[in-house]
């Protein structure tokens, strides 16, 4: 299973391929499976090119520490901003909304993991995000 992380007119797309069998290959485009069919079969050698590094993701389900304080409101499935209802400087209570990021055709609601005063806006309207990526960060 070989991982690569593309940036396509400024969206980006983790790409991972499962299995390549004769001219099909099994591949995970941002959490979307595909069957793609080559036109001649993959050579058996398999050459990697400049893969991205790895990082670990904390758990999705809990903030993530960001620095002394301040904890990082993770995306919890790879989508696309919708909408972002809060600004650097505000003053969000536990379970506000603050953003709308639309995933699988549908809409879901970020909202802040605890009380305290939005530092940082990682994103913007319209940004595609991975699983994990930092929406915003409270302190």
């Amino acid at each position: 299973m070989n991982s690569f992380k593309y940036t396509i007119n400024g969206n980006v797309y983790q790409v991972v391929v499962n299995r390549i069998e004769d001219t099909v290959a099994e591949v995970e485009v941002n959490g979307t499976f595909y069957k793609v069919e080559m036109n001649r079969p993959a050579k058996k050698q398999i050459v990697t090119m400049n893969k991205p590094a790895q990082t670990t993701v904390a758990p999705v389900s809990k903030p993530q520490q960001a620095g002394s304080g301040a904890f990082a409101v993770r995306s919890p499935l790879p989508g696309i901003i919708l909408e972002i209802f809060c600004n650097i400087g505000d003053v969000v209570k536990k379970g506000q909304k603050i953003m709308v990021l639309e995933a699988m055709k549908m809409e879901n609601v970020i909202n802040a993991e605890k009380d305290g005063v939005i530092k940082a806006i990682k994103v913007n309207k319209g940004d595609s995000v991975l699983e994990g990526a930092d929406l915003v960060i409270i302190e």
